[in-house]
């Protein structure tokens, strides 16, 4: 490996590094904006509400990487892993603060609303669904997966479903920002259901380019 390749690789490391601070910051900003009383008359509501927006984000992020690498040829696929853990772990915040600050701890008020809200099973259906994909987000799994991991990790578009109908049914009037992040998320599924046919229409046109070439080299 060259010096150049060396000193590449290395500042992509760092730039994880910084995208995983980045993105844990806004729960640690708002972890002591709560702490120190500054989360207004329900602090816990808006720490829970905040912590499943920035869920959705990276979620988007997430889900993003391969419609910009396929259509605009923006390669940050390097930093996918990183954006869906991020993704994961506002989930998991989220999820605990609801459980241990909002339900006290208490399963049967839990199972009561559930039962009461039903975007709440949603929710923790898509959180069920990302625990095997943040396990296995790593290179030994990777390895010992092999193509099962691909299809384990197809699971992210089931969890978008189940994450955005929460994220639509959390909340009785939905505000710009869900609109533009519900908007978002269904773009990037109807995406990954066209994909297979765009690509196969993509290779089918690059046949009929290279079985023209000759036949023009000819005339």
């Amino acid at each position: 490996m060259s010096p150049t390749s060396t000193l590449r690789r290395g500042w992509h490391d760092e730039a994880i590094w910084l995208l995983y601070l980045a993105g844990l910051l806004p729960a640690a900003w708002q972890f002591y904006l709560g702490a120190t009383g500054n989360l207004g008359a329900d602090p816990v509501k808006t720490f829970e509400l905040f912590l499943g927006f920035w869920a959705v984000r990276f979620l988007v992020l997430t889900l993003a990487i391969s419609p910009l690498r396929e259509i605009f040829g923006l390669n940050l696929i390097r930093y996918r892993r990183a954006l869906g853990l991020l993704c994961f772990y506002y989930v998991l915040f989220h999820f605990t603060v609801y459980l241990v600050l909002d339900q006290e701890m208490a399963l049967h008020a839990v199972i009561a609303d559930v039962m009461k809200r039903p975007f709440i099973m949603l929710g923790m259906a898509g959180f069920a669904l990302l625990v095997p994909l943040a396990v296995t987000s790593n290179s030994l799994s990777i390895r010992r997966l092999g193509k099962n991991w691909l299809r384990l990790h197809r699971l992210i578009y089931l969890v978008a479903l189940c994450g955005g109908l929460h994220f639509y049914l959390a909340t009785k009037v939905l505000s710009p920002q869900q609109y533009i992040y519900l908007t978002l998320l269904s773009l990037l599924l109807v995406y990954r259901i066209a994909r297979p046919t765009l690509k196969r229409r993509k290779k089918s046109g690059i046949r009929k380019q290279r079985q023209h070439v000759p036949s023009a080299a000819v005339n």
